[in-house]
């Protein structure tokens, strides 16, 4: 099985995993745990996320906004832009001279869709899934310091994920995430150097929440609605 086969089996799991029981005990339990709003919500997110990439760390910066439906799924829209460059081994044009540094560069816009799996007003647990398409292009440093780079080239992104936050106050949430960024369409070398393991952390925003404490002039800094004893009643 190739690596797409593979990630777009890890795919249809994920969404299946997010339909209803068909047992009413099972989901009696589940619907327990639930968020549930019968509005739909602005959400905003700084989404700061890192892969293993050639042996190098490197920080991918992301920001995402969409809706929440219902309390259980988010969709929407997001820009990332990689930080640093990524290494690579791959031949240097016949035109540079030996020592040129060679590194990869890429940036992306995705559609995002996320499912709230388990979860309560203070924290939560859901399976993000993102498609994306994007630019690429290698960027070399020659041993005079001068910069060139290679015409861009287009790249396709899909990135299933597990992710959870913990909400401080009503309007921001911290979280955290872990999952998989698999590039599709383009060549095994290419493939290879910018597919790989992401592992992620992000600032949240609840826009409706934070404008329905400024509108009622309620305390910015309140716990209300987060301790077990206001939603457990």
């Amino acid at each position: 099985m190739n690596k797409v086969s593979l990630l777009l089996l890890v795919l249809v799991l994920l969404l299946g995993a997010q339909a209803p029981s068909c047992g009413a005990g099972i989901s009696a339990v589940a619907d327990s745990s639930f968020v549930r709003q019968r509005h739909r919500r602005p959400v905003f997110q700084f989404d700061q996320r890192f892969s293993l990439l050639n042996g190098k760390v490197v920080g991918i910066n992301g920001l995402k906004g969409g809706i929440e439906f219902n309390g259980r799924l988010r969709a929407g829209l997001g820009v990332y832009l990689l930080s640093g460059g990524v290494p690579t081994d791959a031949p240097l044009p016949p035109d540079l001279p030996p020592n040129t540094r060679d590194e990869l560069r890429f940036r992306y816009l995705v559609g995002y869709g996320e499912y709230v799996l388990v979860g309560n007003p203070r924290w939560e647990v859901s399976t993000p899934v993102q498609i994306g398409v994007g630019s690429f292009y290698s960027r070399y440093r020659l041993p005079d310091g001068k910069v060139r780079r290679s015409a861009k080239d287009q790249i396709y992104i899909l990135e299933p994920s597990i992710a959870s936050h913990y909400r401080v106050f009503q309007w921001l949430g911290l979280g955290a995430g872990a999952g998989y960024r698999q590039m599709l369409f383009i060549n095994d070398k290419l493939e290879d150097e910018l597919s790989g393991v992401i592992f992620y952390g992000r600032v949240k925003l609840f826009l409706g929440d934070l404008y329905k404490i400024t509108r009622g002039r309620q305390k910015l800094f309140s716990q209300d609605g987060l301790r077990a004893r206001d939603w457990q009643k």
